[in-house]
């Protein structure tokens, strides 16, 4: 990918690197060539970036010409809004604590160029700080009271930056720029981050399926790499970004989505897709309001949760709004139960979900990508439970049987409500739990992040269905340049 540096004095600037070009924010707002130019790295070293400065266009329109630009616009304004990214900061308490735990004094300052500082012990500090707050260089302050707390981060444009630190954020910006794979083939014209969790208990996708889909990618003509969530400050570097791992909003897999989304990647699960499937009052309002067959539902509150005995009768399930993989849903017998479950599920949350219970031997999912089917799969329930996974047993018997039947063999009736129902949220990858009862589908919920797990959704299109979901990546970036 072609890059560009932006500064208001090439001449000053000695880059020791290859494929870059050093230009004035005159010619990157006004040059034709790079207007029309799609898919440049731009990184934005203007002297300011306030308010319709230059430093604030060349950001502003590399983000309308879906150009990937450092520090982005989002950044820019973020910076305005400080306690937001104190708040933030809290994810790595720890680390800060760790850091500043033989500093003997109550206040730390220090600048950070690409992730990297000139005190040694700060670095990994540094580097995650950048990875919140991607702008080239920072100033970052540390404040002790009863622990140390980010007192104030700013990005620091070239006119701030000291003469002795220029050496510095020159190595962090080849560093930065010269990470990229060397061994990278040329034939190769795309870059996908598949960002996966190597500790997650119950990934999306095993590791078999994760090298079959770095295999398809290849053969498509996607270079595909693994990240993980410490990996934020490479989303720049990639064409799309591939979450293989469980998402929830308040998490880092909605904020690499997100991130993903604003440097113009092609993203799946996508942070809108990730918004409303992972929270079921949201499902369940969205699916009513389109008259698609569910289970009877009610949304409770901790006003109204007590009449709902007098709407559903025993058994009724229980759920929390944003539980995953069968985790967070309870099958109510009793009104003790009621009471108790209810009790410990109001602590996590002001909603929940009661839903009727519907017995069936088998759930029914339908993959759909694209707005397309993908597979169809028949989940049975888990030994004398259920559902379809019981947490309680061992983990031999944990899981019940699977069964893989082809999308011209399902019911059309089971695709015609999962194409419906999945139209509501976008064209991105989900999975579509549906129960069969009497001959009519009830939808249960709509997942982002289906499973894909070698020798059972892939039982039966094998490598094609991971060829296919590459190719919709790589038609979506062709359609994204």
């Amino acid at each position: 990918m072609p890059k560009l540096i932006v500064v208001e004095n090439p001449e000053s600037w000695q880059f020791r690197l290859e494929d870059v070009e050093v230009i004035t924010p005159a010619n990157y707002i006004a040059g034709e060539h790079y207007q029309q130019t799609k898919g440049l790295k731009v990184l934005n070293l203007c002297k300011s970036y306030q308010y319709q400065s230059y430093g604030y266009y060349v950001s502003l329109l590399a983000e309308a010409r879906h150009h990937k630009v450092l520090p982005g616009v989002t950044t820019i304004q973020d910076f305005r809004f400080p306690s937001i990214l104190r708040e933030d900061s809290q994810d790595f308490d720890n680390l800060i604590q760790q850091s500043f735990k033989n500093e003997t004094g109550d206040r730390v300052e220090f600048n950070i160029y690409f992730g990297i500082t000139q005190v040694e012990t700060l670095n990994k500090l540094a580097k995650q700080l950048f990875q919140y707050i991607q702008a080239p260089s920072l100033r970052a302050v540390f404040g002790k009271r009863n622990k140390w707390i980010l007192q104030s981060i700013k990005p620091l444009s070239i006119g701030e930056v000291p003469e002795a630190d220029r050496v510095l954020l020159q190595r962090g910006l080849e560093q930065y720029l010269q990470r990229k794979r060397e061994y990278r083939p040329d034939k190769k014209k795309y870059d996908l981050a598949i960002l996966v969790n190597p500790k997650e208990p119950n990934p999306p996708s095993d590791e078999k399926a994760i090298q079959r889909f770095i295999k398809a990618a290849d053969q498509v003509g996607l270079y595909a790499e693994l990240i993980t969530k410490n990996d934020l400050d490479k989303l720049v570097q990639f064409d799309a970004l591939f979450i293989r791992e469980t998402t929830f909003v308040n998490h880092h897999t909605f904020r690499f989505a997100k991130k993903a989304q604003s440097l113009g990647l092609t993203v799946i699960d996508d942070p809108e897709s990730i918004l409303k499937c992972t929270n079921k009052v949201y499902l369940y309002e969205l699916l009513n309001a389109n008259k698609i067959l569910t289970p009877k539902s009610f949304v409770l509150s901790k006003e109204n949760y007590k009449k709902l005995p007098e709407k559903l009768s025993f058994p009724f399930i229980l759920k929390q709004p944003d539980g995953a993989f069968s985790k967070g849903v309870h099958k109510i017998s009793s009104a003790a139960e009621f009471k108790e479950v209810t009790s410990m599920m109001f602590k996590d949350s002001d909603l929940i979900i009661a839903q009727e219970y519907l017995p069936t031997p088998f759930d029914w999912r339908v993959g759909v990508l694209d707005g397309k089917p993908l597979y169809v799969c028949k989940y049975f329930m888990a030994t004398e439970h259920w559902q379809i996974v019981n947490w309680n047993a061992q983990e031999s018997s944990r899981e019940g049987s699977v069964e893989s039947i082809s999308v011209d063999q399902a019911p059309a009736g089971l695709i015609r409500t999962a194409l419906k129902a999945t139209s509501l949220i976008g064209d991105s990858l989900y999975g579509v739990d549906m129960k069969e009862v009497d001959g009519k589908f009830y939808v249960i919920e709509i997942n982002d992040n289906p499973n894909i797990d070698a020798g059972i959704e892939d039982k039966i299109l094998k490598d094609k269905l991971y060829s296919t979901i590459m190719e919709v990546f790589l038609n979506k970036i062709k359609v994204d340049r």
